[in-house]
């Protein structure tokens, strides 16, 4: 069974909740009054707040304990002098291990529109012997708080700790699946109304290693609630010359990370947008992997993107974390407002992942169903139609498809949506992965701006 047949643990986790909370099977994530849902052609505000910490002004202003702010072109924050030493028991080792720390506290961000969503993500080197926290800590509009929510404990390899997500994490009022702070009952009217981010920097004990962060942020959102979203009009026709590869040649392959390249759409869409913006594997890197396999740069990805706790390679800030491994790339995970948006980045340059759910019958062209899948955006035709680079096609060749604008639109962007059974579930609402230059030309940068991403 490829990714795209096979039901997506975020959407099952959605619709737990919602259903737990309000007795039916309508989405946790979704927001809005549904007045606002199905009006064709409305123009609607953006419900997107995207805020990250970047410069070295930006990492001067948190509160550090332990860690320091560095300067030139790519500043960042590290350790210092460690705050102390603690220690973590890996839940998929069982290895206990002592490691010095330090912390670092964004100012409090408030958010533009309040929030029914927030997903946290950030670009780091993590050399051996070192790792990281996330973590987001709220304030409703009530003026009452949330804990602190991990939200990814983070190394770019494997030796030290497993990379992992960790669940069960609630308050009664919200909740964090996987990689997403979700208020548990959106329809109460209560949303997140501001929210600081702490990193945690590891290190063995005794070495001047230290984790580097350059980029930390998070997207919070109250997306209108809706079955179709209004339609857009066609402003671009141009393609991205973006690498193809499959996911389906990888099938059975390395099954210990989530079951082979059958379910590997997310590593192989970030690896098609690495290469496009020159990020390349070494042979060393590379020699672990079986040398009769094709593309073994997609194994490797589908390895470093693998989240122990969720059991797959879709978390989307660990895929964006991956991107910025390489020399020069940025990634933030976010949301996009309409097609418009996604025009206005191919027109600077910059392709993007989008995710979406749909049903067989709904992508003219695609030939399968799916309740969450990754595919890369790479351009326009002249009719305005997307032209994608979807890896569940069966070889590289076959990759690049031409999808009919208005239906992908609305699989993109659509909150809810009935599944094969004929049930209420979740829809994405517009995420996508966008990675770009470390230092993007003026175009690029005025691209980001306009889609709330600097």
């Amino acid at each position: 069974m490829s990714q795209a047949q096979q039901p997506s643990r975020r959407t099952v986790l959605a619709v737990a909740v919602a259903a737990a909370v309000t007795g039916t099977a309508a989405p946790a994530a979704v927001a809005a009054p549904a007045a606002a849902a199905d009006a064709p052609g409305r123009a609607l505000p953006r419900p997107i707040d995207y805020r990250a910490w970047t410069t070295y002004t930006d990492w001067r202003s948190g509160t550090a304990e332990g860690t320091r702010a560095v300067s030139g072109r790519r500043p960042g924050v590290v350790i210092g002098a460690p705050a102390g030493t603690t220690d973590y028991t890996d839940p998929h080792t069982g290895t206990t291990a002592t490691w010095e720390y330090a912390t670092w506290t964004s100012p409090v961000h408030r958010l533009t529109t309040p929030a029914t969503e927030a997903v946290a993500s950030w670009n780091a080197h993590t050399p051996e012997g070192t790792w990281l926290q996330a973590e987001l800590q709220g304030t409703y509009s009530d003026g009452t708080g949330t804990p602190w929510y991990v939200m990814g404990r983070w190394a770019a390899g494997d030796q030290d700790i497993k990379r992992t997500s960790v669940d069960g994490q609630s308050d009664g009022r919200s909740s964090v699946w996987t990689d997403t702070f979700a208020v548990d009952d959106a329809s109460t009217g209560l949303r997140l109304a501001s929210y600081r981010l702490r990193l945690t920097l590891y290190r063995r004990p005794g070495t001047r290693l230290t984790p580097t962060v350059w980029r930390l942020g998070a997207m919070g959102s109250d997306v209108p609630d809706r079955f179709t979203v209004p339609a857009s009009t066609p402003g671009l026709a141009q393609e991205l010359a973006v690498p193809r590869y499959s996911q389906e040649i990888h099938k059975g392959q390395y099954p210990e990370y989530d079951n082979g390249g059958e379910a590997w759409c997310s590593p192989t869409s970030s690896q098609m947008i690495i290469e496009y913006w020159g990020g390349r594997l070494t042979p060393e890197q590379l020699s672990w992997v079986d040398p009769s396999y094709a593309d073994p740069q997609v194994d490797f990805a589908a390895r470093a993107t693998y989240d122990h706790q969720y059991q797959g390679c879709g978390n989307w800030p660990f895929n964006a974390a991956y991107a910025a491994t390489f020399e020069g790339i940025q990634g933030v995970v976010t949301r996009l407002a309409s097609l418009t948006d996604l025009e206005t980045l191919i027109a600077a340059g910059i392709p993007a992942i989008t995710s979406q759910s749909f049903l067989k019958t709904e992508l003219t062209g695609a030939g399968y169903g799916t309740s969450g899948h990754l595919m890369t955006v790479i351009g326009f035709t002249a009719d305005g139609d997307v032209i994608a680079n979807d890896p569940a096609s069966p070889d590289d060749d076959a990759v690049r498809r031409v999808y009919p604008r208005r239906e992908f639109e609305n699989i993109w962007l659509r909150t809810k949506r009935y599944n094969a059974s004929g049930k209420v579930v979740s829809g994405t609402g517009g995420v996508c992965y966008l990675y770009f230059p470390a230092q993007p030309t003026s175009h690029q940068r005025r691209a980001l701006a306009a889609v709330g991403v600097h």
